[in-house]
């Protein structure tokens, strides 16, 4: 089975609209055959996201650092849950057991986390596709500044078109299968 890492947040958001994808984004995994990997946690479109692929019979393997379980918001409900050392073990964790990389709408560790994980393609470090879920338009001024950054000589086109933005559940699944990647360049 592959699995598809998806990074999302601990907070609900301020619409109905991020749960609900949240939940929709879960069902759609199993559907489609992939199980996920994530941050280990029972709160927010974590917690949501996590209860929906449970619900639809598929796996979850949640990651997560001990401090961070010791606030007892770690899912004690999952297929599996590791739970590691610091944040850093957790995404390189997450890394080696994903065949994708995904950020629904979130926070800073969100957006640190698909950086990263678009970083490490970059560089060389993995091949897998790596994708923003643009609900409700979400990621659209990221998108935009990723552009400027591109016109600036910051972020390389390359690069940027390394980063999927998906902007429906119904095109993901879709688009990481037909990914080919746009190449890497350490420069």
């Amino acid at each position: 089975m592959k699995n598809i890492c998806v990074f999302c947040g601990a907070s609900e958001g301020a619409a109905p609209i991020y749960i609900d994808s949240a939940r929709e984004l879960g069902a759609a995994l199993v559907k489609n055959g992939y199980g996920l990997v994530y941050g280990g946690a029972k709160v927010g479109t974590m917690g949501a996201i996590a209860d929906s692929v449970l619900d639809a019979g598929g796996v979850v393997t949640g990651v997560i650092p001990q401090a961070i379980a010791d606030m007892e918001v770690a899912h004690t409900g999952l297929s599996s849950l590791e739970v590691v050392d610091d944040m850093h073990q957790r995404k390189a964790r997450m890394m080696a057991l994903s065949d994708a990389f995904l950020a629904m709408p979130g926070g800073l560790g969100t957006l640190e986390e698909i950086f990263e994980a678009v970083t490490w393609l970059q560089l060389g470090f993995h091949s897998k596709p790596c994708a923003l879920l643009n609900t409700g338009g979400f990621y659209q001024k990221l998108d935009e500044f990723l552009r400027h950054a591109e016109r600036q000589g910051f972020v390389k086109k390359v690069h940027r078109e390394n980063l999927l933005i998906i902007d429906s559940i119904n095109d993901l699944f879709a688009s990481i299968e037909m990914w080919k990647g746009s190449g890497t360049s350490k420069l």
